[in-house]
């Protein structure tokens, strides 16, 4: 259930009128690490983000993957919930991951802890200088997209959104080839959550790097985002609303085409027009 039927007023020209509403729910999760490169029976907590409940597992592989903590899906040993259940919710919010005996964890690169909100994906890392460590330029990248296709993007992923719909509060985001066929769909109160579920979702269908695919996301391009489909190795970037400039400066770094402003078949290109065919 990723939204939650609540009372209300609705007031309209004075007067109020009790209805019933639909709210996107938002709960925390904590992602646990076990690694016998480090403790085989001590679990490491790397991150609490505020987000909407389901894909869960997708998300904490998305996740690890973007970090550079996890090569792959069979990186993965096991990823379950546990702890105690919410009494609100009725659900676990902790999920621990098991890495498979042999993984490496860098425990220098575990000594932050990593903590997101719905709004904040990075917090302040020199994410630039690390990215380069971990990350090749896209440029020759076969992924190719027409006009027609590219403004096509923001009705399908609308279309795709089950919770917006009912709601009106949760980011979108979605891996699309170069026919404008959506692949994965995903929605979360945080978009960078919403695009580590997509991330997740294909690499456990074994879809990394996906240099064949591109992503639209159904609010800005901010540094965060570009960040995931670069490690994702996702060429393109499609956003329905405006970039960053860190965004901007990743993209033209790094080979990928950023497309913003996506509204009623206009768009902006910051980067990458090579891939856009007229």
């Amino acid at each position: 259930m990723s939204s939650l039927g609540i009372e209300i007023e609705r007031v309209s020209e004075g007067s109020a009128v009790r209805e019933r509403d639909e709210v996107a729910i938002e709960e925390p999760l904590e992602i646990q690490l076990c690694a016998a490169s480090v403790d085989a029976a001590a679990a490491r907590s790397l991150s609490i983000t505020m987000r909407t409940p389901g894909d869960d597992v997708d998300l904490a592989l998305g996740f690890l993957y973007g970090e550079s903590i996890i090569g792959g899906a069979g990186d993965v040993r096991t990823a379950e919930f546990v702890g105690p259940v919410d009494e609100a919710s009725g659900r676990q919010n902790t999920l621990r991951v098991e890495l498979k005996p042999g993984v490496e964890v860098d425990l220098d690169r575990l000594t932050r802890h990593f903590y997101t909100t719905s709004s904040c994906g990075v917090c302040g890392k020199a994410s630039l200088d690390a990215l380069r460590i971990v990350a090749a330029p896209l440029g020759d990248s076969p992924l190719s997209v027409d006009h027609t296709t590219v403004v096509s993007l923001a009705g399908s992923l609308r279309d795709r959104q089950r919770v917006f719909e009912s709601t009106g509060g949760l980011h979108g985001a979605a891996a699309f080839d170069a026919d404008g066929n959506l692949v994965v769909v995903r929605e979360d109160v945080g978009r960078h959550n919403a695009v580590d579920k997509v991330v997740g979702a294909l690499l456990a269908d074994d879809h990394l790097p996906a240099g064949d695919l591109g992503l639209v996301v159904s609010g800005r391009a901010s540094f965060e985002l570009m960040q995931k489909a670069l490690v994702a190795g996702m060429p393109m970037l499609v956003a329905i609303g405006a970039p960053s400039s860190l965004a901007v400066r990743l993209a033209r770094e790094y080979g990928i085409t950023l497309v913003g402003f996506l509204r009623g078949g206009i768009y902006n290109v910051y980067s990458g027009a090579e891939r856009l065919k007229r």
